[in-house]
C-alpha cells in the first residue's frame, strides 16, 4: 500500500507530506482546489510522462516520491532481476522534473527506465480514471479482465513462453531462408570468385613466408658473405676473437687471482674468460652453418616473386583490404558452398521444431479458451447481478469470444456486450453506455478483479461520475467493500461516496505571500461533518445540511 506521499514544487503545492491509511481514504475538496494536481503527481509514480510546465518555481525541481510496502511478493523477481533493492517488500519510488524538461525514475533510490517503472509501479497501484472507464471498451482490456478471474496464470504463462521460443524459431527460419535467397541470386558470382582462388589457394601465413624467402634468395650472396666474414672475425682469422681470449688466459695464468678474491666478484676471472671462449666458439661455429646453407637460386627466386605478384594482384583484384582478408573471403566462400547443403538440414530440422512446438500451442491455446469460456460465463452472471444493485436493472451482458489465429495471448479475442435498456440489442460497450453506466460498469468489474489481481493500491478518480442519490450510496458501499483487502483512495464531489470511508482528506487552497497554493489535510470528524455539509448544500452550511451530514456519517 502507499504509505507516505511526498510532493515538492509541483504545480500549486509547494510542500506537502501525507502520510497514508489502510481502507478507504475519501478525497474530496471544491473545483479547482488541486485534485486533478494531486492525481497528476501520483501519476508520476505509475511512469506517467513529465512536463516541466508542472514545475512552479523554476529555480528548482519537482519532485514526487511515493513509499510502498507490503508489497506482492510475485514482484519480487521482476524488481532483483533488474539489481533494485527488495528491501522486504518497501519500494520508494521518486520522480524528478527539471526546468530543462528532463525526468529522472529512482526505485530505492536506483535509477530507472520509465517502461521499468511502469511495468514495476503496474504491480503496485492501480489507478482508475474516467480514461480507464474508456479502457473498458477496448478488447484486450476486457482479455485481462477476463484472464484475471481465470485461474489460468500458470497456463498462460507456460503458453507465453512457448509463443516466445515459437517467435524465435521462425525468426531463425525466416533469417535462413533469406540468406539462401540472397546467395542463390548472388550463386554466379560467388562461384566465379570461389573458382579464382582456389586455383590461387591462399593461406594463412603464406605471404610472409615467401616474402622472407625472397628477401633471403635476393641477397644470398650477400648475406652468406657477412656469415663468413663474422665466422672469421671470431675463430677462423690467424688473429681471431678466440686466439685473444686464449692469449689473455694464458697471461693471467701466472698471477695468482686469489690475491684477488675480493674483487673477482661471484665468478673467478678464469671461470669467466673461458664462458666467454665458449660463447663465441658457439656462435662461431653457427654462423658458418648458417653461411654453408646459403646459395643462390635463381629458380626459387623466380618462383617467390612470381608468387608474390600473384598474390599482392589477387589482393587488388579482389577489393579485400589486405592479404589475411583475401584468405578470409576464400575460408568464407568454401564454407558457403558447403553449407549450402548444412543450411537445408539447419532449415527441416527448425522447421521441423516448429511444427511440433505449434501443436503443443494449438493444444494449450485450446485449453486456456476453455477456461476463458468457463470464466466468462461465471463473469457475466456477477456483472449484471452487481451492476443491478447499482441500478441497472435492465443490464443484459454477454462476453463473445471469439478464436483466430495464434497471437501471444492464445486464440481468443474478447468482446463485451451490453444491453441497458429493455428490448435494445446487444452492443458492444463503447457504443451503448453513457458516462455514468460506463462508471458502474468498471466499478463492479473492478470490485469482482480487486481480490485476483491482489495490488496494493487502488485509486478511484472520480469513478462515480454522472450518478447520485440511492445508485452514489450503493457505489460507495462497493468501494468500501473492496477496501476491505486493498487500500483504496477515492476522488469523489458525491457525499454518499464521501461518508463512506475510513479516513477523509481535503485538498484546498490557500495564499501566502507570494501565491496561491494547494495543500492537504486529514479532516478530523466534526470538520468531516463540515465537509459532508459543503458537498450537500454548497458554500451555505445551514443546520439542516449539517443535520443531514451527521446522518449520513451515522449511517
Amino acid at each position: 500500500m502507499l504509505r507516505q506521499l511526498s510532493i515538492q514544487n509541483y504545480a500549486l503545492i509547494d510542500r506537502l507530506d501525507i502520510d497514508m491509511n489502510d481502507g478507504l481514504t475519501i478525497i474530496t475538496g471544491e473545483t479547482g482546489a488541486g485534485k486533478s494536481v494531486l492525481m497528476g503527481a501520483i501519476s508520476l509514480l505509475t511512469g506517467e510522462r513529465a512536463d516541466s510546465k508542472v514545475l512552479a518555481n523554476r529555480q528548482g525541481k519537482a519532485v514526487v516520491e511515493g513509499l510502498f510496502d507490503n508489497v506482492a511478493e510475485s514482484l519480487r523477481e521482476a524488481v532483483e532481476a533488474n539489481d533494485l533493492d527488495w528491501n522486504g517488500g518497501q519500494i520508494l519510488v521518486r520522480r524528478e522534473i527539471s526546468a530543462n524538461g528532463r525526468s529522472r525514475a529512482f526505485i530505492n533510490d536506483t535509477p530507472v527506465t520509465l517502461p521499468l517503472l511502469s511495468e514495476i509501479a503496474g504491480g503496485i497501484v492501480d489507478i482508475h480514471s474516467q480514461h480507464a472507464n474508456r479502457l473498458l471498451s477496448q478488447t484486450d482490456h476486457q482479455l485481462k479482465i477476463i484472464d484475471s478471474i481465470t485461474d489460468n496464470a500458470a497456463l498462460l504463462n507456460s503458453y507465453k513462453e512457448d509463443f516466445a521460443r515459437f517467435a524465435t524459431l521462425h525468426a531463425k527460419i525466416k533469417k535462413i531462408r533469406t540468406d539462401m535467397e540472397r546467395q542463390r541470386e548472388n550463386a554466379e558470382f560467388r562461384t566465379f570468385q570461389l573458382e579464382q582462388l582456389s586455383r590461387l589457394n591462399p593461406r594463412k601465413g603464406e605471404l610472409e613466408e615467401v616474402e622472407r624467402t625472397f628477401d633471403l634468395l635476393s641477397d644470398a650472396d650477400d648475406i652468406r658473405s657477412r656469415f663468413v666474414e663474422s665466422a672469421n672475425f671470431i675463430s677462423q682469422a690467424d688473429v681471431s676473437a678466440l686466439s685473444l681470449i686464449q692469449d689473455a688466459a694464458a697471461r693471467l695464468d701466472g698471477v695468482d687471482l686469489s690475491l684477488f678474491s675480493s674483487l673477482e666478484g661471484n665468478i673467478p676471472l678464469m671461470q669467466r674468460l673461458k664462458n666467454v671462449h665458449i660463447e663465441l666458439k658457439d656462435i662461431g661455429d653457427t654462423l658458418s652453418r648458417l653461411a654453408s646453407g646459403i646459395e643462390s637460386d635463381p629458380v626459387r627466386l623466380a618462383k617467390a616473386d612470381a608468387r608474390l605478384k600473384e598474390l599482392y594482384d589477387a589482393v587488388k583484384r579482389f577489393k579485400v583490404e589486405d592479404y589475411d582478408h583475401l584468405v578470409d573471403l576464400y575460408t568464407t566462400l568454401r564454407m558457403e558452398k558447403k553449407g549450402g547443403g548444412e543450411k537445408v538440414e539447419i532449415l527441416n530440422k527448425l522447421e521441423s521444431e516448429a511444427k511440433a512446438l505449434g501443436e503443443v500451442l494449438k493444444a494449450k491455446a485450446e485449453e486456456i479458451s476453455h477456461t476463458r469460456a468457463v470464466a466468462a460465463e461465471r463473469f457475466k452472471k456477477i456483472l449484471a447481478e452487481d451492476a443491478r444493485s447499482l441500478g441497472l436493472k435492465n443490464l443484459q451482458v454477454e462476453v463473445r469470444i471469439t478464436q483466430g489465429k495464434l497471437t501471444r495471448s492464445g486464440k481468443d479475442t474478447v468482446d463485451f456486450l451490453c444491453s441497458f435498456n429493455k428490448n435494445q440489442p446487444l452492443m458492444p460497450i463503447s457504443q451503448t453506455a453513457s458516462g455514468g453506466e460506463m462508471a458502474r460498469l468498471t466499478l463492479c468489474i473492478k470490485a469482482i478483479t480487486a481480490s485476483k489481481l491482489k495490488l496494493p493500491t487502488v485509486i478511484f478518480d472520480e469513478i462515480d461520475t454522472g450518478v447520485s442519490g440511492e445508485i452514489a450510496d450503493k457505489m460507495g458501499t462497493m468501494m468500501a467493500d473492496v477496501a476491505r483487502g486493498m487500500q483504496v483512495l477515492a476522488i469523489t464531489h458525491l457525499p454518499q461516496v464521501a461518508v463512506k470511508g475510513n479516513t477523509h482528506m481535503l485538498v484546498y487552497k490557500e495564499d501566502n505571500k507570494e501565491r496561491t497554493v494547494s495543500n492537504v489535510r486529514i479532516l478530523q470528524p466534526e470538520e468531516r461533518v463540515m465537509e459532508i455539509a459543503r458537498m450537500l448544500s454548497g458554500k451555505e452550511i445551514n443546520e439542516a445540511a449539517l443535520s443531514n451530514a451527521r446522518a449520513l456519517l451515522n449511517s
